[in-house]
């Protein structure tokens, strides 16, 4: 009440007393170095302070490591794929506006900071060792972090009563894990589904890029971290010198898979749920993330051509996909379809082929042969579009293509260049033993001839390119659609009106994880090619953009099965 400076933040005086002492704004959670010595211990439940100090690590003299909390590394962790991202050309005020606020939204809800905390909590000293471990029993949480992703080199200012109430835990722990709380941390209940992992900062990444409709898809996200331009891969070795990881730390921050799409996409839901977060603003047809943006980029990756876009986006208006209501996420309601983007633009366009060509084995080659026919004989105007032509100069660059990515995941080293070392009268001996193994390693790689690998790729919207320039005519993009369409009442329809369904019947069960079953050999070869093609391009199986591609056709074709449905119930009558 004595305090009535305005936050130099938010303009406001609305002040709060942390733990620790130290005055923190209650709109804008921003903390000062100004601190206030506490006469009355019932002031500040569950605290026992005598003196106040700036709240400064405690520093062990042993090995120069300071104690450091889990969450400390995580918001690290998201402090580098932030800045990585802003390096690839993503709103500058990701970091700081979005991306801080979701994390310090995440604190508070999953209690870790921004909150009071329980009355009658104790701390208990844990050693993973002892068997009678009480697996529900947590230290005292921090009422109050100084978190900002702005901070240098991850060094928050952690309050200063938790990290010497916390001391005689990380006593019993410090055997098991560098930080204070990484035992404890991999013993709490797992009903706590929203426990921090590695693969969920890639959700908190992709949920700012929805927010702030940035162009970059989950499945460009995913592979721009397979490629290394965003830390997440080995990201610990970033960490300052000071922050000691050892045991259970490397088992949280240590990554030896590929992040999944499923995995990530169904955690960003449940992230946005569990923070109460509003509608994310509106998908409109200007975005990138509209499946008419999203099948220009993917028909000019796969090499097709561009009339076939105008049929996309008559899919995209006959079942109402394009619609903001539908595209934009809403947190938490479970009436509305959650929308992939990337999947969804890649589905419409194998529908489109499908309607066009078929995709049978036998009509698409047919309409082919006509088309290399009027080639021959076509002087004016652009060349007619050749399914099996366009087939041949895609299947030898996407073997050549999924042959490279097959080999770089073969060969990928997954420790980490940076050497790790737990106390400073190791280190010397550490970095003279890695330098040791660099040396053998560049000596036999001499004498056996082999070639140094290559620098990592310049990030790319596009994974295939092509040129009309190119004078072999593997380009495609301008070539016409006349030769299998027709005019019919003013507009142009495909010559043959016949088509076949994915599946009659979509997959009601929530244990399958799937709406439609896809097996290789159930299938046509040249519809298994085309989500072959675009499973690359995006990194996912092909099954997940099979069940996209069924719940289209059940919607294009939905009063045609109807009808089929009470035809079949009234034979059975």
């Amino acid at each position: 009440r004595d305090f009535n400076e305005r936050c130099a933040q938010c303009s406001e005086v609305n002040w709060g007393l942390t733990d620790g002492g130290r005055f923190y704004c209650r709109s804008c959670h921003n903390v000062t170095e100004r601190t206030r010595e506490v006469v009355n211990a019932d002031f500040i439940s569950n605290t026992r302070i005598q003196t106040i100090s700036k709240g400064l690590r405690k520093q062990e003299k042993t090995d120069g490591g300071c104690e450091w909390y889990v969450c400390e590394g995580f918001q690290l962790v998201l402090k580098k794929q932030a800045e990585a991202l802003e390096t690839l050309g993503v709103c500058p005020q990701m970091k700081d506006e979005i991306l801080c606020n979701f994390w310090r939204r995440y604190l508070q809800k999953s209690k870790q900071a921004y909150c009071n905390r329980p009355a009658g909590e104790t701390v208990k000293a844990l050693s993973v060792c002892d068997s009678s471990t009480d697996v529900d029993s947590e230290p005292e949480r921090p009422s109050l972090l100084h978190l900002s992703l702005s901070e240098s080199e991850g060094d928050l200012q952690t309050d200063c009563s938790f990290a010497s109430s916390t001391s005689r835990v990380s006593e019993s722990t410090s055997v098991c894990s560098g930080s204070v709380d990484g035992s404890l941390y991999l013993m709490k209940n797992q009903r706590e589904k929203l426990r921090m992992t590695m693969p969920m900062t890639l959700s908190f990444c992709y949920m700012a890029l929805l927010w702030l409709r940035e162009p970059m898809t989950l499945s460009d996200l995913l592979r721009f971290v397979v490629e290394g331009h965003i830390p997440y891969l080995n990201v610990f070795q970033h960490f300052p010198e000071k922050m000691k990881l050892c045991g259970l730390d490397l088992k949280i921050f240590c990554v030896e898979s590929w992040p999944v799409y499923e995995e990530v996409y169904n955690k960003m839901l449940e992230l946005a749920a569990f923070l109460d977060l509003p509608r994310f603003p509106d998908i409109t047809d200007s975005c990138f993330l509209h499946p008419d943006m999203l099948c220009m980029k993917y028909l000019m990756e796969a090499n097709l051509p561009d009339e076939l876009h105008n049929w996309t986006c008559r899919v995209v208006k006959k079942i109402c996909i394009g619609e903001a209501d539908f595209l934009t996420l809403v947190p938490g309601n479970k009436s509305t379809r959650n929308v992939k983007y990337d999947v969804l633009a890649a589905a419409v366009i194998v529908v489109v082929l499908k309607l066009l060509f078929l995709l049978d084995d036998r009509y698409e080659w047919l309409l082919s042969d006509f088309a290399e026919e009027s080639n021959k004989n076509n002087k004016e105007g652009g060349p007619y579009f050749e399914f099996k032509k366009w087939y041949k100069v895609i299947k030898c660059s996407l073997d050549v293509e999924q042959k490279k990515l097959d080999e770089e995941r073969a060969k990928y080293l997954w420790r980490c260049e940076k050497p790790l070392f737990y106390s400073a009268k190791k280190k010397s001996k550490v970095l003279k033993r890695r330098q040791m193994v660099v040396n053998l390693q560049n000596q036999f790689g001499k004498l056996s001839g082999s070639v140094q690998p290559a620098e990592k790729p310049k990030p790319s919207s596009f994974q295939l390119s092509w040129s009309e320039e190119n004078t072999d005519g593997s380009c495609f993009h301008g070539h016409s659609l006349k030769g299998i369409l027709q005019e019919k009442c003013g507009l142009l329809t495909a010559m043959n009106p016949a088509y076949w369904l994915c599946t009659v019947k979509l997959c009601t069960e929530k244990l399958c994880g799937h709406l439609a079953h896809y097996r290789e050999v159930d299938f046509p070869q040249s519809y298994h090619f085309v989500l072959r093609l675009f499973s690359f391009l995006l990194r996912i199986q092909p099954s997940y953009i099979h069940d996209e591609v069924c719940v289209i056709e059940h919607k294009l074709f939905n009063k045609k099965l109807c009808k089929k449905s009470k035809y079949n119930t009234g034979l059975r009558k």
